[in-house]
């Protein structure tokens, strides 16, 4: 019987170990994602650091630096010209999560008609999110969550009837508030810092390798990315496995 358990054991830890490393180098099922990460050498501008393992096509990479692009049809500049310093983290943000394979462990399932798979609490680094809203403070929006809640009819997003614009520092008082609640909990603020190994960063230099490849290991080896633990891989095991019990 210990035989059977130990035999049964290691199954369950190679199931587990083959879960975790299965998030570690995928792109989501997204409107513009690739079904397999790859090499994409005319990747443009922003989105340059994801060329060597990207999710993201060159056409994509382009439209992401678009003020409006046929990506969402959705445009920056929804209460008047947003500046320039701002309008680069919004830029980055979307070349991460169009282009980086290393955001599996906070893959999940989402029920909407252009996407089957969204981010959800992804670790932001400290210096990410409060530069982003350094930034951004005194460009102006009217809604707290940009994810919904728009009016479409003229085929962009405007301001729903009664929202006013007012300045981000107003409509999001932390940089934690403009991180989690811009994109519905897509991320997570963090006091974890660039180079630490436990935050995902938007902004890198690929001279020094991508450092969310290493973020994503150590998420999905702590059992951040929803895989089964142990235990409950038994119950995944083939019914002739679990009769030897």
């Amino acid at each position: 019987m210990a035989a059977r358990w130990v035999v049964l054991g290691l199954l369950a830890a190679c199931l587990a170990s083959a879960a975790k490393e299965s998030v570690l180098n995928m792109c989501m099922d997204a409107k513009h994602h690739k079904t397999q990460p790859g090499p994409e050498g005319a990747l443009h501008g922003q989105c340059v650091p994801w060329k060597d393992n990207a999710c993201c096509t060159a056409n994509t990479s382009m439209e992401a630096h678009q003020d409006q692009s046929y990506l969402y049809s959705f445009n920056w500049d929804h209460c008047g010209v947003m500046p320039d310093k701002c309008k680069q983290h919004f830029i980055q943000d979307t070349c991460l999560y169009e282009c980086s394979p290393n955001l599996g462990p906070w893959i999940h399932q989402a029920d909407t008609s252009w996407r089957r798979e969204r981010i959800l609490n992804v670790p932001l680094c400290k210096e990410d999110c409060e530069q982003w809203w350094e930034d951004c403070k005194d460009a102006v929006t009217c809604k707290e969550n940009w994810h919904k809640g728009w009016n479409w009819t003229s085929g962009t997003n405007q301001c729903p009837r009664g929202f006013m614009c007012q300045p981000f520092k107003y409509v999001f008082p932390r940089p934690a508030d403009l991180c989690e609640k811009i994109w519905s909990n897509s991320y997570k603020y963090t006091l974890e810092h660039r180079g630490s190994g436990r935050c995902i960063q938007m902004w890198f230099d690929p001279a020094n390798g991508n450092p969310n490849v290493a973020v994503a290991k150590y998420y999905a080896e702590n059992g951040r990315d929803g895989s089964p633990a142990p235990w409950a891989v038994l119950l995944l095991l083939p019914p002739a496995l679990l009769s030897l019990l």
